[in-house]
């Protein structure tokens, strides 16, 4: 019988016990556990209060029976309870949470889109890490480094330079904001699957609004787009806009039909069907890239092989987004209007999204986005 919080044993070796007694039993006998027990088993694993192995068993044993709603409010609630998190003097702020394994087979320059939204009136933050496993891509932070710009802001920093209204944008660490879950990264790498915490991690939530805090973050797989809303809701956004992206992220196909789920105000999700067409937008690529000579990793399900020089392709990323923000026309160009658009149009700035689109056009043709990024370093 799963147990409340206040009847839960206060010794996290007989908890863990209880926990993997029932979580890890094989796929027809495995019993699901409560939220309170999830939160408290992620909890102790977060303080190192078990061993390393019933850590590892832990989290494994929710991947193989599948993790429940219950269960991954759990774990959410675990690293939020561990985050550390600050209000940032703007009435809203929009979240960008890209996987933080990063990217592998195309060029990634969603770490610009922060700068561009700002340009377009939007406080935004994103986050990540310098490298994660399974997939070890290149991620949000090396990318920017590569720029020249800012990646080791305190919260407090950043909120500042989201509340700047010369900047409107930061990025912030995992080492920073949530050190306790930050130094699991080489655990993570052995037990090798995506355990729940890779859903979780990206909606800790750094940084708030003073009165609305919007997620936007991307999915490949079917049952994501309900996960992450009710997790979304769990962590107390205010609406949320996941988006079907290349390689998990936030930027959408720029020759495909896509599609992305919404809510507003804690309401239930809807779909949202799109074309290139509806940003004014004709590719034949279905995204920025990598340039010649730069071999793309292979993926298998959740394994993935990687070949790749994540320096190389974070400093050919820095080059090509900063050109896009110059106004410089192609595919990088194309693949920040229309994510710019998606996430302008969600928050009900615009009207539609040709018209987002051709704002987040001006603020690339006029300058304004390039500015946001300089002064971001």
């Amino acid at each position: 019988m799963d147990m409340p919080a206040s009847n839960l044993p206060d010794n996290p070796t007989v908890t863990m016990r209880s926990i993997l007694k029932r979580i890890a039993t094989g796929p027809e006998l495995s019993k699901d556990i409560s939220y309170e027990e999830a939160r408290a088993g992620m909890r102790y694993v977060l303080d190192g209060l078990v061993d390393p192995v019933q850590a590892g068993i832990f989290l494994i044993a929710l991947r193989m029976k599948r993790e429940t709603d219950d269960e991954n409010r759990g774990v959410l609630q675990a690293i939020r309870d561990a985050t550390h998190s600050v209000t940032a003097n703007v009435d809203e702020v929009l979240d960008l949470a890209d996987p933080y394994d990063g990217f592998t087979r195309t060029l990634p320059v969603s770490p610009f889109l922060p700068a561009v939204l700002a340009a377009c009136g939007v406080a935004c933050v994103t986050h990540g890490v310098e490298r994660m496993g399974p997939k070890f891509g290149v991620t949000h932070r090396q990318v920017l480094r590569a720029a020249g710009l800012a990646v080791d802001l305190s919260v407090e920093e950043a909120a500042a330079r989201l509340a700047d209204p010369a900047i409107g944008w930061a990025y912030v660490d995992q080492k920073v904001f949530c050190p306790k879950l930050h130094r699991l990264t080489d655990f993570r790498t052995l037990i090798v699957k995506r355990p729940a915490i890779t859903t979780a991690e990206v909606l800790a939530g750094p940084i708030r609004g003073r009165q609305r805090t919007h997620l936007v973050t991307g999915y490949v797989h079917k049952p994501y787009p309900r996960i992450y809303a009710l997790l979304a809701r769990h962590a107390g956004f205010d609406s949320a806009l996941i988006v079907r992206g290349v390689e998990g992220g936030v930027l959408p196909s720029l020759r495909q039909s896509g599609k992305a789920f919404y809510y507003h105000v804690g309401g239930a999700e809807h779909a949202l069907d799109f074309t290139p067409a509806d940003f004014a937008i004709e590719q034949s690529l279905r995204a920025a890239p990598l340039p010649a000579g730069l071999a793309s990793g292979s993926e298998g399900g959740d394994d993935v092989a990687v070949t790749i020089d994540p320096a190389a392709i974070a400093q050919a990323a820095a080059a090509e987004g900063s050109e896009a923000l110059a106004g410089q026309p192609g595919p990088v160009r194309n693949s920040l209007v229309s994510a710019a658009a998606l996430c302008l149009f969600h928050l009900k700035r615009h009207d539609s999204l040709r018209v987002a689109a051709d704002v987040v056009r001006a603020v690339l043709d006029n300058g304004a986005a390039l500015e946001r990024l300089a002064r971001a370093t």
